[in-house]
């Protein structure tokens, strides 16, 4: 081919082909673990609620069990909302400890008023809360109720979601989750006739109540 008559599309396909031949080694391997800012020294807690926040969503950290149901009383009696359901058996067990009453089944789905799940993880650096299909609460629950609850523990914190699927790996060594996602604060959409609003595709708001691990 005369080099002269090669079009500028056959000189960056050539380019293109010739890069795949020599293949470089990531100069970066470590990226996702470098921190944002030369000065990123914060806890992942911090970092977290700090994203999360930032997102539009509410952090509450709590000082234990007793602090998390006080503090889930506090946020029920402000929200004026009852009907509250939890299907996972592990939170119905430690909301039963306390006397608090929750919905358990998903009867009159669209008639909850507040949705209590877990959460695969917590990720620091974007302040998004990981959820899988693995748990009784599925994908639903966090999407139907106006309000969602995570109740989330300091073992499941991570820096970036690359760790939170290597802790998902761990947890299910012999099948994945069909589905993962991730959500970062309330919903929120302009697909809605190009119009900004809250809650299009899910909840309202979203808090997430941090506590040590005790349960």
């Amino acid at each position: 081919m005369n080099i002269r008559n090669t079009t500028a599309k056959e000189k960056m396909l050539k380019q293109i082909r010739q890069a795949l031949l020599h293949k470089r080694d990531n100069p970066y391997p470590d990226f996702e673990d470098t921190p944002l800012y030369a000065d990123e020294e914060e806890a992942l807690d911090v970092t977290f609620a700090h994203e999360f926040t930032a997102a539009g969503g509410h952090f509450i950290y709590c000082d234990g069990e007793v602090d998390l149901i006080e503090n889930l009383v506090v946020l029920v009696e402000k929200l004026q909302l009852t009907k509250i359901a939890v299907w996972e058996p592990q939170l119905q067990s430690l909301l039963d400890q306390y006397g608090f009453p929750c919905l358990r089944s998903d009867q009159d789905l669209d008639q909850v008023e507040i949705g209590i799940t877990s959460c695969e993880s917590l990720i620091a650096r974007t302040g998004s809360v990981l959820l899988s299909n693995a748990s009784p609460s599925g994908r639903r629950l966090s999407i139907f109720a106006p309000v969602h609850i995570v109740f989330a523990t300091a073992s499941q914190l991570v820096m970036d979601l690359k760790h939170a699927y290597k802790k998902v790996q761990d947890r299910y060594p012999n099948e994945i989750p069909s589905m993962l996602t991730t959500i970062t604060g309330p919903s929120a959409s302009n697909a809605i006739g190009y119009t900004a609003m809250d809650g299009g595709h899910g909840p309202e708001q979203c808090y997430v109540f941090l506590t040590e691990d005790r349960f």
